[in-house]
């Protein structure tokens, strides 16, 4: 066996012992003393981040199981794609929740409606019929200003009365669906503790590494859509056109590794961002589409921010990226 194949089986053993770690990019607190939504909203700021803001029905399922002893309390207000085409009649808050509780959801995005699987789908159908799809407009608001459209109201609820001094409240007896009540009265609630932060400090990709983990846990990892849109939501804020994520490239062994030791499963690089040079690092757009390009990350942007993780609770560095950085120097060296 040559050395570099000693080193190549030393390395995946190595990879093998790495830490495993699975979080979450914010956590739900339900908390059981019982507050107007005002109370609850500035009690939920102090000691968190805000009111639980819901952006999918893994959300939803989220708050469920962090309040199954209760009724109800205060909120602040995807795949491999298959289309069903569903020939029963229903109004659209009936269409919505059928979707939800047999597929997915309404088709919805421009992505999905100009898939050529949905045209497969709908060709058949008649000139005369408009199905609905998962475009709504309303007046409702996150507490924390984030715009998220995911809705989850009873049946019942309905959109033409007037609304003004009324609050959303998840009724965890009726599958959390939501339904709205008036702001003054007493219930208990739901925070959210955002677990990411927004660095506006100018740094190299290196150094936003080691920064991230000496004052927190570690650059951002992206694993699947519902985090890509959390993580996007949060780069609105910053006023330059990318953020550093903890994407990056061996060049060595020639692929892309989160730096948490996560594989890259999930993937949403521009069309010509994903090439394979070497000492490169993945950022995320700010704006447009939020996807990702590769950056040179030996060079310093003042064009960059970064994304930390706020995982306290668990011991900061990862093996896989001093690993292979050993690997690389000692593959230089013996070549």
């Amino acid at each position: 066996m040559t050395a570099t194949m000693q080193w190549t089986l030393l390395l995946l053993t190595l990879m093998g012992q790495c830490c495993s770690i699975t979080c979450q990019l914010y956590e739900y607190h339900f908390i059981e003393e019982k507050m107007n939504w005002t109370e609850a909203q500035k009690y939920c700021r102090r000691k968190y981040s805000d009111l639980a803001t819901v952006s999918n029905m893994t959300d939803m399922k989220r708050i469920e199981e962090s309040a199954d002893k209760i009724n109800e309390s205060w909120i602040e207000s995807e795949t491999s794609e298959k289309f069903y085409l569903i020939e029963e009649k229903k109004n659209w808050l009936e269409a919505q929740s059928y979707c939800r509780e047999r597929h997915t959801d309404l088709i919805s995005g421009l992505n999905q409606l100009k898939d050529d699987k949905l045209n497969k789908v709908i060709q058949n159908m008649s000139a005369d019929n408009y199905p609905f799809i998962g475009l709504f407009r309303d007046t409702w608001r996150w507490s924390d200003g984030s715009s998220f459209s995911f809705r989850h109201w009873k049946l019942q609820f309905d959109d033409e009365q007037d609304l003004s001094g009324q609050c959303a409240v998840s009724v965890f007896t009726d599958g959390g669906k939501w339904k709205n009540e008036n702001c003054g009265e007493t219930k208990s609630f739901i925070c959210y503790e955002d677990k990411t932060i927004l660095i506006t400090e100018n740094k190299t990709w290196e150094e936003a590494l080691y920064y991230c983990r000496v004052h927190h846990h570690d650059l951002v990892t992206i694993t699947n859509l519902d985090e890509q849109r959390w993580v996007q939501e949060k780069t609105k804020k910053a006023s330059t056109p990318f953020v550093w994520t903890g994407l990056r490239y061996t060049c060595t062994l020639d692929f892309w590794f989160w730096v948490s030791d996560e594989v890259v499963s999930y993937k949403n690089w521009v069309s010509d961002g994903q090439m394979e040079d070497c000492d490169m690092s993945g950022a995320m757009e700010t704006g447009g589409q939020h996807q990702w390009f590769k950056r040179s990350d030996s060079e310093e942007f003042n064009l960059f921010f970064l994304i930390c993780f706020l995982l306290t609770a668990f011991p900061s560095g990862c093996c896989l990226y001093y690993i292979l950085n050993i690997f690389q120097i000692f593959v230089t060296f013996i070549l």
